[in-house]
């Protein structure tokens, strides 16, 4: 059955039309004639038989139908050059692996490591692409994701990497001479409170054995980030993922307040498509991640054990 799909000429031209709100401008990114991307946009319009953009006095504007299908356009022309790039690079000889990621494990987990995985493994390109929501690997051309929260997804493999290890976190200046303190001394700060996880501070009291009266009211922040700068300028203390923190716990900009610490629900999992359980770059990176998880979760139980 042939593909109901339309000429790569009518898409591009349209993209940039959408993209330019103009088919003069339009013309001058692709060199071509104004009455050529209007030819295409044209034929494009007759081929799905829908109005794509509106003329008015003051030019085009794109039509409901036609915004919704110019952002998918634009993320599949994006994909497919892309795509050309790679298989071009040193004659489509290179090893690369599409890897979803969650962003803020990525920037504080992730990245800090891949040198070392660049060193030993230097035919491989690593392409990282922000993933916070649901999604199939059916649907994207992803080879993998870092995936925080539940694994079992159907179709998919999966290997576990970390639990989430919530650690309260305050500045030097706040906490005053002593560095450690006891769960029940932490009752007396600014409770930071994660809007995201209204109760995990609740949570982290219950599981030392800490009874907080009334109720845990403090600054709500949408996200762990903004509660570890709000930690270190010492507007409370904040219940953190460790791994967000590292480089703040080593430069003393931070200090861990009890060696006390929460595992949440969360878990951080590498997951494959079953296709691609033999792939040997994916297998390369796979024990490289595992290692690398091994020794963090070895060198953080060491460091703060009770």
């Amino acid at each position: 059955m042939r593909r109901k799909i339309p000429s790569t000429h009518a898409l591009t031209a349209f993209e940039a039309a959408a993209r330019h709100q103009s088919f003069t401008r339009a013309a001058d990114e692709l060199a071509l004639t104004q009455s050529a991307v209007c030819r295409q946009i044209a034929a494009l319009e007759r081929f799905v038989d829908v109005k794509l953009f509106r003329r008015t006095r003051r030019g085009i504007l794109l039509t409901e139908a036609g915004a919704r299908f110019s952002q998918n356009v634009r993320a599949r022309l994006d994909e497919v050059e892309r795509d050309t790039l790679a298989v071009m690079a040193n004659g489509g000889a290179e090893r690369s692996l599409e890897l979803g990621v969650m962003p803020t494990f990525a920037t504080r987990w992730l990245l800090p490591r891949l040198p070392a995985f660049k060193r030993d493994h230097p035919g491989i390109t690593l392409h990282l692409t922000p993933r916070v929501r649901p999604f199939s690997f059916e649907e994207t051309a992803l080879d993998a994701a870092l995936h925080a929260g539940y694994a079992g997804w159907p179709g998919t493999e999966s290997t576990l990497l970390m639990h989430e290890q919530l650690i309260a976190v305050g500045s030097p200046a706040l906490v005053g001479a002593r560095k450690k303190l006891k769960p029940a001394d932490l009752t007396r700060f600014e409770l930071l409170q994660a809007t995201t996880r209204p109760y995990a501070w609740r949570r982290w009291f219950e599981s030392v054995g800490v009874r907080f009266e009334g109720d845990l009211a403090g600054p709500r922040m949408e996200l762990f980030s903004m509660m570890s700068q709000a930690a270190m300028h010492g507007l409370g203390i904040a219940l953190v993922p460790r791994f967000l923190v590292e480089d703040e716990l080593a430069d003393g900009s931070l200090v861990q307040l009890t060696s006390h610490s929460l595992f949440s629900d969360r878990s951080y999992y590498l997951i494959w498509p079953e296709r691609r359980a033999h792939d040997p770059t994916l297998a390369a990176f796979k024990a490289w991640v595992e290692g690398e998880a091994k020794a963090y979760r070895d060198r953080a139980g060491a460091e703060f054990a009770e």
